[in-house]
């Protein structure tokens, strides 16, 4: 059954500057990787977690429950490009979010949007106005992106923008025009350190007393 829309969530990582799998690591007594997953809730119609080995797989299914799908990446060179080479394989979407483990403050009403504009297209992706983009928070149109991803590797690339650089239909958005959703982009801000955890334990905690 081909489905509408997907989401693929990168955790094959290393984690090496935060010292063990930071996508399972508690943030106010949830997962990290939680964050991510219910941020797609009701906007994806299937949720694909990619880990780096089968051991891990009997791990994210006790945390993350069956409604999850956990896959292991396809080679054992750890790179976001076999991630996201892995989830595009696996993935019933015609269309697929790809998105990091590791960002607890991302947008809901940017993911939804980034869908939304992807249709007709094979990719948006966000840019900042030095050029910079985010491919590991965009959406791709999930065939082309799976062949534009595997030329990539066949060429021995294992870098996000050589399968960029082979897709055609690419809409950049900048990131001056989510700041209307996320006025100070912390939906980018990606938890590596045990620092960086306090930072997001921090502004999670000033969001709910807010609300």
């Amino acid at each position: 059954m081909i489905l509408e829309n997907s989401a693929i969530i990168l955790a094959g990582g290393p984690s090496k500057r935060f010292g063990s799998n930071k996508s399972l690591t508690l943030l106010l007594n949830k997962p990290l990787i939680k964050y991510t997953l219910d941020a797609v809730e009701g906007i994806v119609e299937e949720k694909i977690v990619v880990v780096s080995s089968k051991e891990l797989i009997e791990i994210f299914q006790k945390v993350l429950g069956s409604n999850v799908r956990i896959v292991v990446d396809k080679c054992d060179a750890q790179s976001p490009l076999i991630g996201a080479l892995t989830g595009f394989n696996e993935a019933q979407g015609e269309y697929a979010l790809l998105l990091p483990c590791d960002t607890p403050l991302i947008s809901r009403e940017v993911l939804a949007l980034l869908l939304e504009l992807c249709i007709n297209k094979n990719a948006v992706i966000p840019r900042w106005p030095n050029g910079y983009i985010e491919p590991l928070q965009a959406a791709y149109r999930v065939k082309p992106a799976l062949e534009a991803a595997g030329k990539a590797l066949n060429e021995g690339k294992l870098d996000m923008r050589s399968m960029i650089e082979k897709l055609r239909g690419v809409r950049y958005i900048s990131t001056l025009v989510l700041q209307q959703f996320d006025p100070e982009l912390r939906m980018f801000f990606n938890v590596n350190t045990p620092f960086d955890l306090k930072k997001a334990e921090h502004v999670l905690r000033g969001q709910r007393q807010r609300s």
